[in-house]
């Protein structure tokens, strides 16, 4: 299989989400700014709530029916609205980022679960369709009521009479209908506000694979956790259950790694290519790229024989502000994937720190394989036993596919053009 890189017009879709006083309105400022100094059109879609509520709509004067009459139309104006400028960026003829106030799941967090999933039905609408497939990325912006509560204000804010109990609630629901998104940041408040803002903008950089040199440098890493047994689902915070599949394909270069990957929800799917290539100047190369379904059969074709499938069901949940993604090996597979479960996630404390305060209580954490190349999945599926095995990787033993925020270690966006497809 030949892999190459061609130079095409880009299309990235951002949501930036959060609680009340996140700093969603400069931060979508200093984005826009941002990407306008690189040379790229920004488009900015307005908060729809805040349209529809400054003309006189108030929710006290609503009744519980026509409240979610009037939810159901803020969803489908939101869609609408979002779709007028996805279309005009295709059209565009340069590179083009649309930044989204608010993203359509944040809707689900001001109704019930019964409500939302009959309005799901009604409409004909799904989560993977609204949360996974449509949106690029989401940024969730941590309200300053928590971790930053003397900064907390409603006074810059028309339609914004929160108290700090309510914002935390309110920030705590925005966050939790994101869950199971594929790529979910979360900018909290553990630094000042400026910086806030930057490791804002280096999350959607690195996602999109821009070098923007140390101009956004941030210190997040990964950890790998082995988890020895998982507990009732009861002990879990709010999460989301992915179906995920995995497969290598065949490249011409030991040094390159290309796999698929099939990630959805009650048969529904979204279908992702990611190439893997040796460091550059002390940085992994890896490119993501959506594919379509079709796309996905096609490439199927080129599964390497040397590899088996891999089967997981991903858990994503927040938990004490931090997003964590834990992957649960499921038959059939290798006997050295029987019952393997395996917790990640990033982030910008030490390891000995954050095993001491950030590490899920409720979890039989047996111990950090960070680095370890008998737990990369690229060696948990190779189909012959280790010992004396050639296609054994000790490289690139981070090959792991995962829905976190990425060291900066990704550099470039644009999607390898596979022969054939």
């Amino acid at each position: 299989m030949e892999l190459t890189s061609a130079k095409s017009k880009r299309v990235y879709k951002v949501v930036l989400t959060g609680g009340p006083c996140g700093g969603k309105t400069t931060g979508q400022s200093r984005l826009c700014t941002f990407f306008e100094n690189l040379g790229w059109k920004v488009f900015r879609v307005p908060e729809t709530a805040s349209t529809l509520l400054s003309g006189g709509v108030k929710f006290a004067d609503l009744s519980p029916e026509d409240a979610i009459t009037f939810q159901e139309n803020l969803l489908k104006t939101m869609i609408q609205m979002e779709n007028t400028f996805f279309a005009l960026a295709e059209r565009f003829n340069r590179d083009c980022i649309i930044i989204c106030d608010r993203g359509t799941m944040d809707a689900s967090a001001f109704v019930s679960k019964e409500v939302w999933e009959q309005l799901m039905k009604t409409n004909g609408w799904n989560p993977v369709e609204l949360r996974d497939t449509r949106y690029n990325q989401i940024i969730h912006m941590v309200s300053a009521a928590k971790g930053a509560e003397d900064f907390y204000t409603t006074e810059d804010h028309s339609c914004r009479s929160e108290n700090l109990d309510l914002a935390h609630t309110l920030d705590d629901r925005a966050a939790e209908a994101w869950i199971g998104h594929p790529y979910f940041d979360v900018i909290d408040n553990s630094t000042n506000f400026d910086t806030k803002l930057r490791r804002m903008i280096s999350a959607v950089c690195q996602r999109m694979g821009l070098d923007t040199g140390d101009r956004l440098e941030t210190n997040a890493k990964k950890f790998k956790f082995l988890v020895r047994s998982l507990p009732d689902d009861s002990m879990f915070p709010p999460f989301e259950d992915f179906d995920v599949i995995h497969d290598y394909l065949q490249t011409n270069s030991r040094k390159t790694q290309a796999r698929l990957r099939k990630r959805g929800q009650k048969d529904r799917w979204s279908y992702t290519l990611t190439v893997r290539r040796p460091e550059v100047r002390g940085q992994v190369v890896e490119i993501k790229t959506q594919i379509t379904s079709r796309d996905y059969s096609n490439m199927l074709e080129q599964r390497d024989p040397f590899h088996l499938t891999i089967l997981k069901k991903r858990r994503c949940f927040l938990y004490h502000n931090q997003y964590f993604q834990l992957d649960i090996y499921k038959e059939p597979c290798h006997p050295r994937c029987h019952g393997l479960v395996l917790l990640e996630t990033y982030t910008t404390q030490s390891l000995e720190e954050f095993q001491a305060h950030k590490l899920p209580d409720f979890l039989d954490i047996v111990g950090n394989v960070t680095g370890d190349p008998t737990h990369s999945m690229y060696n948990l599926s190779l189909k012959e036993e280790w010992l004396n095995n050639k296609k054994f990787c000790f490289k690139l033993a981070a090959d792991d596919d995962d829905d976190l925020t990425g060291s900066p270690r990704t550099n470039g966006w644009i999607g390898p053009h596979i022969n054939g497809v």
